[in-house]
């Protein structure tokens, strides 16, 4: 055979695809591992609350009492403490967050888009203990001192302003909260509006409406649905926060309708009470804390993860 045949017919060989089988299982063995995870995480936490489960069944989630001393275990003031500190922090969050996605977005200079993107990321990486910190010491003398003493001489008609004034309290934890979310809201509003095709501003601008106009009906009305999910993935954020929350929210597990009166949350009453549990129905309590809090996070993470990738795929078929 001479060799130019030999040369064809090592060409004609298909070529192997040993090293793209093994690239392929190792990707996918990686990815598979985060589920496994996440999976070990929830059986984990299932099984050390099974005796919690057992005992007090769904009253767990339903009563006010908790008493290490006599073993008698209810979650409801965390949860009510979680959603109202949550909530707290999205109603705040959310409208500066989608505010400042806009402006760097539609109004914001080239120049300005970058540095302002900059500060809002480093935002996202100040550790929470930090936070809480600020809080105490600077957060919570001024708003005992300055806004709670207006709120509650102009809204004190409200149940949600009465009561004596602490400093730490549920809207506190919800300010913290709100800050510490912020970031996020606003980087996943800002892929939601760049999403949006510019088809949808020149068609406004064709018919002759004005920059707001162009915001408020060719923009935010059609990225709607991946705000909401924004919003929505601000709030998982917001459920599982933790060091701050604990450092201004007073730590009292009963429930008042006052915003001003001190709270607990789920993730709180872990950090404090841990260490504290001498007893395997109290230790098995707080796991059962941890399962309700880890299922809650992840539901509303894949609710808000599939709006915004709803969103992002009807703009990609209405752009193509």
């Amino acid at each position: 055979m001479s060799n130019s045949a030999a040369t064809k017919a090592i060409l004609m060989q298909p070529p192997s695809r040993l090293g793209d089988r093994l690239f392929k299982g190792l990707t996918l063995a990686m990815g598979l591992s985060v589920v496994a995870l996440m999976a070990l995480v929830g059986l984990m936490l299932y099984k050390e609350s099974r005796p919690a489960i057992r005992t007090f069944g769904w009253h767990f989630l339903t009563t006010s009492t908790w008493d290490p001393v006599r073993d008698v275990y209810g979650a409801l003031p965390f949860v009510y403490g979680t959603v109202v500190s949550s909530l707290l922090g999205v109603l705040i969050a959310v409208p500066l967050g989608i505010a400042a996605a806009v402006y760097l977005t539609e109004l914001a200079p080239l120049r300005l888009r970058q540095p302002i993107v900059s500060v809002i990321e480093m935002l996202a990486a100040v550790p929470s203990v930090i936070f809480g910190l600020w809080g105490i010491f600077v957060l919570i003398p001024w708003l005992r001192g300055h806004l709670f003493p207006g709120l509650q001489e102009c809204f004190g008609f409200l149940p949600l302003f009465q009561g004596p004034i602490y400093g730490v309290s549920m809207l506190a934890a919800g300010i913290i909260v709100a800050i510490m979310i912020l970031p996020i809201v606003t980087s996943a509003s800002r892929e939601i509006l760049r999403s949006v095709p510019d088809l949808q501003r020149e068609a406004a601008y064709a018919l002759g409406a004005t920059r707001w106009e162009v915001t408020r009906i060719a923009v935010l009305s059609y990225a709607k649905r991946g705000l909401f999910g924004a919003a929505v993935l601000g709030l998982g954020r917001a459920l599982g926060e933790t060091m701050a929350v604990t450092m201004v929210i007073g730590n009292r597990p009963e429930i008042a309708a006052s915003l001003f009166a001190p709270g607990h949350t789920l993730a709180s009453v872990i950090a404090n009470e841990f260490s504290e549990a001498t007893t395997d129905l109290y230790l098995s309590a707080l796991f059962e804390i941890g399962l309700v809090l880890f299922g809650v996070t992840i539901v509303v993470n894949i609710l808000a993860r599939l709006l915004i990738y709803t969103t992002a795929g009807s703009t990609t078929v209405r752009t193509a």
